[in-house]
């Protein structure tokens, strides 16, 4: 499988997704630089955390209209996977390729920690090895994760199976005190209409690597090998 993972200024989650694809698809991802202008040919490509741009104007703002983009949403439209994780997330939405903004957290502050997400949707290429409801451990680093959309778009999203992952508790029950930005119907992650295209705001790449504690998040990534190499 060939991957290419896009690194802008202030990315800093680029090497730990690279670290993941290599180890389960054995191969080693192109990392492409925001400045250019075509993304090599790929079967995936990957928007990772970070803080591009530092974080100003709006998260993911600036990134969405880095030289690189107009070829990544050219070749999303073509039906090429794209993943975005955190920012990568933010910079989808910003760019059009994802409905909805995520805003600042509910608590305004910074947060770091372990958070468990379930799995809505397995019909998609992100989450193939998943069953409906398992849960995934995945850390969650962030200011800027409250999920927010309108209504009808909400009822858009959930009516077309979109919504794949909502942060839940540790039994898979979705509750407020599981949400940890405020997001709205708990929603952590979200895919386009075509399921090509997935947005999540906590790393799985950090719950991937058994010598550095938890690998739920792995499977995340097996999912994509297993879907796109069959």
């Amino acid at each position: 499988m060939k991957a290419s993972v896009v690194i802008f200024p202030g990315t800093n989650r680029e090497r730990d997704v690279a670290d993941v694809l290599e180890a389960v698809s054995g191969r080693r991802p192109q990392m492409v630089w925001h400045g250019d202008s075509e993304v090599p040919d790929s079967d995936l490509i990957v928007l990772p955390g970070g803080f591009s741009y530092g974080d100003y104007l709006r998260c993911g703002a600036m990134a969405a209209h880095s030289p690189i983009m107009r070829d990544v949403i050219a070749k999303a439209e073509a039906g090429t996977p794209v993943l975005g994780i955190c920012n990568g997330f933010q910079i989808l939405c910003e760019a059009g390729l994802l409905p909805g903004v995520l805003m600042h957290n509910s608590s305004l502050k910074f947060i770091c920690k372990d958070v468990w997400l379930r799995v809505e949707q397995p019909d998609t290429i992100f989450t193939s090895r998943f069953a409906k409801g398992e849960l995934m451990r995945a850390i969650a680093a962030h200011a800027e994760g409250n999920y927010f959309a309108d209504p009808e778009t909400l009822n858009r999203l959930e009516g077309e199976g979109r919504v794949v992952f909502r942060y839940a508790d540790r039994h898979g029950n979705v509750t407020p005190e599981a949400n940890p930005n405020g997001a709205q119907r708990s929603i952590a992650g979200i895919c386009d209409a075509r399921r090509r295209v997935l947005g999540l705001m906590p790393h799985p790449e950090n719950t991937s690597d058994p010598l550095l504690g938890p690998t739920e998040g792995r499977k995340l990534f097996e999912s994509i090998v297993e879907s796109l190499v069959a």
